[in-house]
Parts: structure tokens; sequence; C-alpha cells
């Protein structure tokens, strides 16, 4: 039997960040996932699916993404019923994720940028660490690292990381 889930969505609303009675984190969230075709009108619809993730990847979901932010869920597809309030049975179909990965930075849907991208887009206020790769001054402009003067480059074996 298999029963995998894998989604990339943007998530609707800030992810609900909640612990059980043993002090277990969970966070419930819903992402939305555009359907690969367009309807009559020639928009493009959109599903929203329910999602749940346990322990530490709940705390760093609901710590580091919030509402717009463009996730990717890998996990499994769960259906549960229980009584609500008024005695009435709720069946519940979500994904319960085995792991939540950040496919942008915290900021980058907020600033419109990278809207229709599937990467990271670096915080163009933070400076370089130690390296120069898209750094935007214009004194030490380098697209290419290994332009400067085309002698070979000295690496041992122990600084490679395969």
């Amino acid at each position: 039997m298999l029963n995998r889930v894998v989604l990339a969505g943007r998530l609707t609303k800030d992810p609900d960040l909640r612990y059980t009675p043993n002090g277990v984190a969970v966070a419930n969230f819903t992402i939305a996932v555009n359907r690969p075709f367009s309807n009559n009108s020639g928009d493009r619809d959109a599903d929203f699916i329910n999602c749940v993730v346990w322990r530490r990847a709940a705390e760093n979901l609901a710590n580091f993404m919030s509402k717009g932010s463009l996730v990717g869920v890998d996990g499994r597809l769960q259906s549960r019923s229980f009584d609500n309030q008024e005695g009435k049975r709720v069946f519940v179909t979500e994904v319960v994720a085995d792991s939540v990965q950040f496919l942008e930075s915290k900021g980058a849907s907020q600033g419109g940028g990278n809207r229709g991208g599937s990467g990271f887009q670096p915080n163009q206020n933070q400076q370089p660490s130690g390296n120069n790769f898209g750094s935007n001054n214009n004194n030490q402009r380098n697209d290419d690292p290994f332009a400067d003067n085309g002698e070979p480059i000295d690496i041992s074996d122990d600084d490679l990381p395969f």
C-alpha cells in the first residue's frame, strides 16, 4: 500500500501552533495549491488543503513562516472523525506532514518579489557573509568568482563535500 502526498503551495493564514497536554507541539495550517489548468473563464482555480505537522517541524513552521509563504509539504493523507460540541459527527481529511520545506525566505512573499519562482531570494538589506555572490556593490562587481586571473584553484580532496 502507498499513501504519499507531495504538495507545494502558499499558506492561507499564519500557522496555528498549539501544544498537547504532554507538551508536544502541533501546528495546523492550510495551503493553497494552484490547479495545473485554467477554468472556462481562463482563470486558475486553487485547492485549499488542510495540513498538520508535529514536534520541532511545527515550531519551525510557526516561527519562520506566515500567511502567503511558499512551502513544500511531504506527508500522508489521513481521515478521522470526531463529535463536535453540538454532538454531530464531523469527518476530517488532512495531510499529516512528515516534513515541511520553506521554499522562499520569510519576507519574500510580502515584498512581491519571487511570486512565480520556487527558489530562495535573499534579503537585499543583508550584508553578504564572506562571499560576493549576488552583491550589488558597484566597486566589487564580480559575476564570475573564477575569472580573476585564470590560474588553477588549489582545492584539496578534504574540502569537497562528496
